[in-house]
């Protein structure tokens, strides 16, 4: 019984650990670590290294930019606020007649 309940314990962990990987974009810039909350759960750019990239080569991933990577790159101090602008995705408008 007692090994039983370990299992399940070991089991949780697990699971929270892989939800907590599934959910978080882990951004290194030196030997800072980052978190970004993913807008749904995949592993796409799980961990991302930013230090010596562009922030232009940065901004165009789609999964990194929804996750608010204009934000940090401006705290950062690597950015400034008109920058992240521009890099917003473009959203078509829809005329009505």
């Amino acid at each position: 019984m007692n090994v039983r309940i370990k299992q399940y314990i070991l089991i949780a962990i697990l699971a929270a650990a892989v939800y907590f990987i599934m959910s978080n974009h882990i951004i290194f810039y030196g030997a800072n670590v980052h978190l970004l909350k993913k807008s749904s759960l995949h592993l796409h750019y799980t961990f991302y290294s930013i230090k010596q990239k562009k922030p232009a080569v940065i901004m165009e991933i789609d999964y990194l930019r929804e996750a608010g990577i204009g934000d940090l790159l401006v705290d950062l101090g690597i950015i400034n606020e008109e920058k992240k602008i521009v890099w917003r995705p473009y959203i078509p408008t829809i005329k009505m007649h």
